[in-house]
């Protein structure tokens, strides 16, 4: 195998070859190689094509910013989509082919799309596939569904681990350029905790790319002496293959670490990417900047390339796109390029360059006043035409030409906290505005900075900078001598011509379509992105929306600063879904959370139902039991004759503790609480702003500055976001501090006539939990089985003399064990969700079915627990019109009148002889089972003028079950509605 363009030198390891294949066929190259250097070794030009009219295209340029060469990358369920080759690093084995053609890269059918390229202009899709209607569904989307998108999934599973992880740094410093490194080196000797991150495989930027800019020294033997000191201090550290992709508040940065994408296969153990999520006190944007093309027709071509992509082709991989090379130009950045490429032994055949007064920098013909006006060659460079200073044209053979129409300094992550840029006539370039992230300098290239003296300059004012922000004494250091030559640009955005010029090469967006959305008014930039698409596409348009928003600036009159330009957001390059996911999949996408007696029960051969996130005991069925109804029968009966025991540790906990929680809680819940005795539990209504009902729960008071709220086990997350939102937005000068105890505390209901008996031989004898010295609603933090810490409340949720017993959770097994044993001469039985939920809509208590986010405190006949003593969130709104109408939804019990009926969820109520048309509505069942107690199904529901209502007879209707019976509205305490039993 030969690699016929590649030239002497560079920093690949050449005794270390390495196979790989593309599109089937195999070719050699070597470590150190990207995918698109190795291809571009082996002459291979036509890598993809175009989105939209899947013109054939190649590599142009060198990094991230790649448009055209986006590849499949591996097979199987490691098979990756819409992978740059300007990015992948090459390994052995690797197996790489090109997307978005049918039936071959060389031959694609749906290169049609570009002869019809006069009926596919941007905005098309707005106008067409209107009519006929009945045509989109059948014809129109499946059309282009299947014609659209680029790479294709395996829809196997992803072998592989992502994880994520949390970094925490003084000063991060974002780019590995000549800047970055001078900065973190600053950082560094100055003894601040330093993270310097680059997005390439290698540290050192255009230091790899470009010849010597050091007196005395290699720009390769600078950067490892400079990384070998960094690499050597504790307080560094160093990630290479390390995006950082978005600026987020408080100092936090995503950054996406790429571990082993540059192996086959994940080395054992080890995470294929990592995202890390940073915390940097102050930070240094090193990112350099990205060169852009010069539109002209048919500038697509493949071998057509960015002119300093060329020169780190042939600097940093000894690669050269072509034998015969030309470089237009209107900066002097080309000519470097073009002395570069020369200096590697590549055949440079002109240097063309718009400005008339240019000056020969590179040893080949220079064409003064020149521009290239045409390129010739459908599936790789033939032949340029040269419109010459004279008027006169003229045609080059070449097989590459490199086109550099100047340099966008990165300021996508100033953008992202609604930074933007400002424009910069000097560079003809938008550079950063003094509107930065909290915390952020820039410097070098990003910072408008293109020579190699004032990278460094700036690399190290931004840290000293950073420095004397944190109060860090910075150190002396010296800037090593450059060689230099000043960034000379006169703008040239588009050569006039009659072919299609393009300026977005992913998303096919050309000078004519510019032309056209201004047409069409939509001049403004974002309303231009949005019409051709343009930079709307995985690059974000890093080459492309300088170029385009000159082109309208043009057509409009107008100058580019007052066009203006669109801002970026996260993230800067792409990130996989993969890394996003993290370890959340399968199983972890959605982790069981299991009760401290899940293993009891499972013993006890509990049937589970997942509720959320956790798995609770369902029933527990008995020998003999045919039917769940039989065993949830018995264990409600059990629950009211004898004791029962359930695990209700799935509830909220919440800690409240701090001088200020009483007036905390007054604030957080519609009722009274700052004169609530210690010892003592009140039942809680907690409203939103807008005055409807978010939860209920109960705050025990165990000391004067500490408290236990419970929530509803759906409600855990939300109301305790809810605390902590009040707490640190709304009264954060209160004393008070939030601790989530959910997990912390095991926690068993105990309920029915026998339970003080149980408890009473657990409970340690130093307390007395009589009825005198432990009533209803009491709390108390005591000890159990000889010394173990404990809580005891007298709640019930059953409507039966209970209590609630919680433990750390370590004890909750070897509690839940103790209790059934002490239990089994009383009768003692457990009990599961389904008899809770009997038990409770028996007693006519609520739960997330009735606390939906619409009901309001009158709707649940709790109007008077919302204070007018006190402020609290959401009372005033409470009391608007509508949640307080007395012809609204009023919160009811409902029996069948016969009592073989059963009431259903979800069933709709009707007055008796209505129709049953939405208009005649009266309200709709949110509970229902069957109660044992009562011989009769029964259910709670929210009835218009439910209370007034007491026994009227009505229809309670379920189309979707085919259920219509006739029911009685009672009272929603169907059992103890005095509430003796609960308080014996």
């Amino acid at each position: 195998m030969t690699q016929k363009n590649r030239l002497q030198g560079g920093l690949v390891d050449r005794s270390k070859k390495l196979r790989f294949t593309f599109d089937g066929k195999s070719y050699e190259g070597y470590q150190g190689d990207t995918l698109a250097s190795a291809l571009l070794a082996n002459d291979v030009r036509l890598v993809g094509r175009s989105f939209k009219y899947h013109r054939p295209r190649g590599v142009l340029a060198a990094g991230s910013e790649e448009p055209n060469a986006l590849v499949e990358l591996r097979t199987g369920n490691r098979q990756e989509p819409n992978t740059r080759a300007t990015t992948i690093e090459l390994f052995d084995g690797l197996e790489a082919k090109s997307q978005n053609r049918w039936p071959r890269l060389a031959f694609d059918a749906m290169s049609i799309n570009d002869r019809l390229s006069p009926f596919l202009t941007a905005g098309f899709y707005y106008k067409t596939f209107m009519w006929p209607k009945a045509f989109w569904e059948k014809l129109y989307e499946p059309m282009i569904r299947k014609a659209a998108g680029l790479g294709s999934l395996s829809q196997e599973d992803d072998p592989d681990i992502y994880d994520k992880g949390y970094l925490h740094c003084d000063v991060l410093v974002i780019g590995a350029g000549p800047s970055g490194l001078i900065a973190a080196l600053t950082a560094a000797r100055s003894g601040a905790r330093v993270i310097l991150a680059d997005e390439d495989s290698q540290m050192g930027g255009r230091l790899l790319a470009d010849s010597d800019r050091f007196e005395g020294v290699s720009n390769a033997d600078w950067v490892a002496q400079t990384l070998g000191e960094l690499a050597s201090m504790d307080n560094v550290r160093l990630l290479t293959r390390t995006t950082v992709f978005g600026v987020y508040d408080h100092g936090i940065f995503g950054a996406l670490e790429r571990v082993s994408d540059h192996l086959a296969v994940p080395e054992a153990g080890k995470p294929r990417q990592i995202l890390w999520r940073v915390y940097a006190k102050r930070s240094v944007l090193c990112a350099g900047a990205t060169e852009r093309p010069i539109a002209f027709a048919n500038n697509d071509r493949p071998g057509i390339m960015l002119a300093g992509a060329m020169r780190e082709y042939a600097n940093r991989w000894a690669v050269t796109p072509g034998q015969r090379i030309a470089i237009f130009t209107n900066n002097d950045e080309g000519h470097f390029a073009a002395q570069d490429l020369i200096r590697a032994g590549v055949k440079v055949v002109a240097v063309i360059d718009p400005r008339h007064d240019v000056q020969r920098i590179a040893e080949c013909e220079l064409l003064a006043g020149a521009q290239v006006t045409d390129a010739q060659g459908r599936l790789g460079l033939k032949m340029i035409t040269v419109k010459l200073s004279d008027g006169q044209t003229r045609p080059i053979e070449v097989s590459g030409l490199g086109v550099s129409g100047g340099w966008n300094p990165n300021v996508q992550l100033t953008c992202h906290q609604r930074g933007r840029p400002q424009w910069s006539d000097t560079l003809a370039a938008f550079v950063p505005s003094a509107d930065l992230p909290t915390g952020m300098c820039v410097a070098g290239a990003a910072a408008g900075e293109l020579t190699n003296s004032g990278a460094l300059a700036s690399g190290k004012d931004a840290a000293l900078a950073a420095l004397k922000d944190l109060g860090i004494k910075a150190k002396r250091i010296d800037l090593p001598e450059s060689k230099d030559e000043e960034y000379q640009i006169s703008p040239l955005w588009h050569v006039p011509g009659k072919g299609r010029a393009w300026l977005d090469f992913q998303n096919d967006v050309t000078v004519k379509d510019v032309k056209l959305a201004e047409q069409e008014g939509f001049r403004s930039v974002e309303h231009l992105k949005r019409y051709t698409t343009l930079g709307m596409a995985t690059d974000q348009g890093k080459t492309a929306n300088v170029g385009a928003l000159a082109v309208m600036a043009e057509i409009t009159g107008k100058s580019i600063p007052e066009t203006g330009t669109t801002i970026f957001r996260p993230p800067y390059s792409p990130v996989s879904m993969g890394a996003w996911a993290g370890r959340s999949v399968g199983k972890d996408f959605k982790p069981t959370r299991l009760t401290p007696s899940h293993q009891w029960a499972e013993e006890q051969g509990a049937v589970f139902v997942e509720v959320g996130p956790w798995l609770r005991a369902q029933w527990f069925p008995q020998p003999g039991e045919t039917h769940w109804r039989q065993s949830v029968d018995r264990e409600v009966l059990a629950v009211r004759s004898s004791v029962g025991v359930c695990d209700v540790t799935t509830l909220g906990k919440i800690d409240v503790q701090g001088a200020d929680a009483a007036a905390f809680l007054n604030k957080v819940y519609c009722n009274g609480f700052a004169k609530l005795p210690v010892g003592k539990t009140r039942y809680g209504l907690m409203l939103r702003e807008d005055g409807l009902v978010m939860d209920d729960g109960t705050a025990a008071r165990l000391a004067e500055d500490h408290f236990v709220v419970t929530t509803t086990t759906a409600n855990a997350v939300g109301v305790y976001r809810h605390m902590e939102f009040v707490h640190q937005c709304l009264f954060p000068d209160m004393d008070v501090q939030l601790i989530s105890a959910t997990d912390a505390w095991a926690q068993f209901a105990v309920a029915g006539p026998k339970s003080r008996e149980l408890l009473q031989q657990v409970v340690d004898r130093d307390f007395d939990i009589s009825n005198d010295a432990f009533p209803f609603m009491g709390c108390a933090e005591i000890t159990i089985a000889g010394g173990i810490p404990a809580r005891l409340f007298r709640i019930s949720f059953s409507g039966e003399l209970a209590f609630e017993l919680a433990v750390p959770t370590r004890y909750g097994d070897a509690l839940i064990r103790h209790l059934m044993e002490l239990g089994q001469p009383l009768g003692v039985t457990p009990y599961g969700m389904e008899a809770l939920g009997v038990l409770r809509i028996e007693k006519g208590h609520v739960t997330g079915n009735e606390l939906n986010g619409t009901v309001s405190a009158h709707n649940l006949g709790m109007g008077r627990m919302v204070s007018t003593k006190k402020d609290s969130i959401g009372a005033p709104l409470s009391a608007r019109e509508a949640l307080v109408d007395p012809d609204g939804l009023a919160l009811v019990g409902i029996q069948p009148v016969d009592t073989s009926d059963t009431v259903l969820a979800g069933s709709h109520v009707f007055a008796e002889g209505a129709s049953h048309l939405p208009q005649n509505d009266q309200g709709y069942v949110t509970s229902a089972g069957y109660s044992p107690h009562l011989s009769s199904s029964i259910g709670l529901a929210f009835v218009q003028r439910g209370a007034e209502r007491l026994g009227e007879t009505v229809q309670i209707v379920s189309p979707v079950d085919n259920v219509n019976i006739q029911a009685t509205l009672v009272s929603a305490h169907f059992v103890d509605p005095e509430g003796d039993r609960l308080r014996a």
